[in-house]
């Protein structure tokens, strides 16, 4: 019998990598919500679009097997309550929440693994007196801080000293009702605890600073039982926050990457969550020889989807599709054709400018070619203000993305600069 999985913001390049995975000959997948809407879009009217969701799910008029997504808010967070409505598989909402409500999330694993995460708080952004209070808190300079439900590095600061704390605050609150509108109406469908629904969309989060060697753990719950199988490094420009590419397989040693995934089974099982994907961002302090949790997401991670299929075989949606339709996940090991894989960001570091010259479609083909297996995607068009790139860290923007893999890192290295050379881009800087 065929079944029908919808999958939220589905767009062209996914649906290809969806029809290429394992035992999915019987499968059609239904595209839901314009994927333009959440991709391109910071500003989320949740209610809106599950209203738009539901209409186009029922329109197709076939039995729904399977809703899915792989994308933060609003996709995340919508998958609980559209599976409820649906009656297919997916973690409670609650659980969800214990993981992406950062406050609460840090709670929890305070609960199993206080030795692996830092001193926190959370704080009103619209306090004067938010500063004081953190200071009260067991935090001192520097900190980091960041809303209490984010996407990606979006409204995320180091803080040094008071002048630091007067930047960030004065950028959050410009730009924290983009996520806390939204994630309060999430919130209100939730049965939580009195102290934390105190701590609403709008508070945001201070913590210890912490650092090390990053990587993110891919993982997933079926049936209760935890299951890490994948970790991809995530390598950071020289001197600054942004990440310059994610490589997957992970170069960290096999001893801590298995400490990881025992951490990850254990605060996993601590929140209940079930019958969903989940990814964690760890450190590892190398020169203490200490793990710290950084932050739980609620879905996969789109960008290593290119990186597993190239290295394991198929890409891990896999495994939500195979939860979805409610059967074991079957991801491949080592299958692909590479011994490694990377997505690059080509970054630039500063705010007024506007791109006067990006590569043409020729250009981009001409630099995919001399590297087989190659993807570059270009994220600006000529005539594009840099900060009108959505999702991008407080630090830099992503103007270009490319997935490619090698035989080693060094292989890498060496192709990303081979590609890089035909592709030109300009900026014109502006007066705001």
């Amino acid at each position: 019998m065929t079944k029908n999985v919808f999958v939220i913001g589905m767009n062209d390049l996914n649906h290809e990598r969806l029809k290429r995975l394992k035992g999915v000959e019987d499968v059609v997948f239904h595209g839901v919500i314009d994927p333009a809407i959440v991709y391109e879009v910071e500003d989320y009217n949740i209610p809106s679009l599950l209203e738009i969701a539901e209409r186009q799910i029922r329109a197709a008029d076939v039995p729904v097997d399977a809703i899915i997504g792989y994308m933060d808010i609003p996709v995340s967070t919508m998958l609980p309550l559209l599976a409820k409505k649906f009656g297919t598989r997916a973690t409670s909402l609650e659980s969800l929440l214990k993981c992406e409500h950062k406050f609460w999330s840090r709670t929890v694993q305070r609960e199993v693994i206080p030795e692996h995460i830092p001193a926190f708080t959370a704080f009103d952004p619209f306090d004067d007196d938010a500063l004081s209070k953190i200071g009260q808190s067991a935090l001192s300079f520097p900190f980091f801080v960041k809303p209490i439900k984010s996407s990606g590095s979006r409204l995320g600061f180091r803080v040094d000293n008071p002048e630091d704390f007067d930047f960030a605050i004065e950028k959050l609150r410009a730009g924290v009702g983009a996520v806390s509108e939204p994630f309060d109406y999430v919130l209100d469908h939730a049965e939580m605890p009195a102290d934390i629904r105190k701590v609403a969309g709008q508070y945001c989060m201070a913590e210890q600073i912490i650092g090390g060697r990053q990587c993110t753990l891919e993982g997933y719950v079926y049936d209760g039982k935890v299951v890490p199988y994948g970790v991809v490094d995530s390598i950071r420009y020289p001197q600054v926050l942004s990440f310059f590419y994610y490589m997957y397989p992970s170069k960290l040693p096999q001893r801590v990457q298995d400490r990881m995934a025992e951490i990850a089974i254990k605060i996993m099982e601590h929140t209940g969550y079930d019958d969903s994907a989940f990814n964690i961002e760890f450190f590892w302090d190398e020169v203490q020889d200490k793990i710290w949790l950084l932050e739980i997401n609620t879905r996969l991670a789109q960008s290593h989807c290119d990186m597993f299929e190239k290295v394991d075989g198929t890409s891990h949606q896999q495994v939500a599709v195979d939860i979805g339709l409610g059967r074991a996940p079957q991801m491949p090991k080592r299958e692909g054709g590479y011994n490694v894989a990377a997505e690059f960001f080509y970054r630039v570091f500063f705010n007024n400018a506007v791109a006067s010259s990006v590569p043409s479609a020729e250009e981009v083909a001409a630099a995919q070619d001399k590297v087989p297996g190659t993807t570059v995607a270009v994220q600006m068009k000529e005539g594009m203000r840099l900060t009108e790139l959505p999702e991008q860290d407080s630090y830099s923007f992503a103007v270009c993305c490319i997935w490619m893999g090698a035989n080693t890192q060094a292989s890498l290295l060496w192709n990303y600069e081979r590609v890089m050379k035909g592709l030109n881009f300009e900026f014109t800087n502006i007066d705001e």
